[in-house]
Parts: C-alpha cells; sequence; structure tokens
C-alpha cells in the first residue's frame, strides 16, 4: 500500500513540475497598443530590426544638424514642399500675369526654419514643365545680396538661353521681386548662376 502512495505522489509531483515548466515556456504578455492579450509576444527593439543602413552614423546625424541656407542645395521637386512640423511665417510670393507684364503678389505660409529656401522652391516648382527641367539649386545670401543658382537637368531638353523673354521674366523677374520685397530678409540684390557661372539676362 505505501508503495502505491508512493508511485501516486511522485506522480503527482512530476505533473505539477511539468504543468509549471510549460507555463513559463509560454508567457502572455499584454499588447499595450491593441489593448488585448496575445500569447507569445515580446517587445522588439526598434533598433535591432533596422538594417545597419538604416542605423544613422554620427556623421549623418551631424549633417542633420541646423545649418546656413546658403550651404544647402534643394530640389525643385514637390518632395521639397513637404509638410513642415513646426512654425511658419507669411510671406510674399511674386508671380507673373499670362502676358507677363506685371507681378502679381500672393501671401503664401513657408516654414519659419527656411523661409527662403521654400519661397524658391515655390517659384522653381511653377517653372519646372515637360522640356525646362531643374534638377537642383542653391541659395547663398550674403551681405544683402542673395545669389540663386541653379542645376538644369541632363535630361532637359531647353536650357536657360532658350527661354522666351515672358518665360525668363516669370522665373527670373518673380524670384528678384519676392526676394527684395519680403523686408525681413534684408535682401537687396539678387544675382543668378548656373553652375557658378552667372546668367546673362
Amino acid at each position: 500500500m505505501s508503495t502505491i502512495k508512493r508511485y501516486f505522489l511522485r506522480l503527482i509531483f512530476v505533473t505539477i513540475v511539468v504543468s509549471l515548466g510549460s507555463c513559463s515556456s509560454n508567457p502572455i504578455v499584454s499588447n499595450i497598443d491593441s489593448g488585448t492579450l496575445s500569447p507569445n509576444t515580446a517587445p522588439t527593439n526598434s533598433l535591432s530590426s533596422q538594417t545597419p543602413s538604416q542605423i544613422p552614423s554620427v556623421a549623418q546625424l551631424r549633417e542633420k544638424s541646423p545649418n546656413q541656407e546658403s550651404s544647402k542645395e534643394n530640389k525643385p521637386s514637390s518632395s521639397t514642399s513637404k509638410v513642415a512640423t513646426g512654425k511658419t511665417i507669411s510671406a510674399t510670393l511674386y508671380t507673373s500675369d499670362t502676358q507677363c507684364q506685371k507681378l502679381i503678389p500672393q501671401k503664401v505660409s513657408v516654414p519659419a526654419e527656411e523661409p527662403v529656401i521654400n519661397v524658391v522652391s515655390k517659384i522653381l516648382e511653377k517653372r519646372d514643365t515637360s522640356d525646362f527641367s531643374l534638377s537642383g539649386y542653391r541659395v547663398n545670401i550674403k551681405n544683402g545680396i542673395a545669389t540663386v543658382d541653379l542645376r538644369i537637368s541632363p535630361e532637359s531638353k531647353r536650357q536657360i538661353t532658350s527661354l522666351s523673354s515672358c518665360e525668363q521674366f516669370a522665373l527670373f523677374g518673380s524670384l528678384r521681386k519676392t526676394l527684395t520685397s519680403n523686408a525681413q530678409w534684408n535682401i537687396k540684390e539678387v544675382r543668378f548662376t548656373e553652375r557658378g557661372e552667372d546668367i546673362v539676362l
């Protein structure tokens, strides 16, 4: 009779140990986002799940630090007019009428961080057509003189010299009037270059 009791006690003990072991190997973690319990889920480290190319290096982080407008090159596409987080300011943008006789003012909101670059981008986007395409530009402001350096796309069918007088007025006239009319930027004169070479209008 004692051997039977010992057998049952061992059997009960083994069953308890096995059941405890299965509980610890199958934890239930609360999913905070969904508010439900999901088995076998564990929080993942978002940094460790990235590939090495996705993890920014120290040099990349330094490059992202705020810099002067003069050192930035931008592309006049819709990607540059992305929604900016933070404060915006009001600026006056001048665009040509259909007859290329006068420049019409228009109030726009641009990010306060880089207002000049964003205004230039807005003007260049309107002039970027299927046969005249810009690959990028730079804006350099020094001693009240703004230099707008344009980069014509290699795929562009037309060059700056092939623009009509109306197209030149719409492009360069809009840029010059916009940059000099917004008094808060203290720009007195605007120069235009193409890859560092002066553009003769």
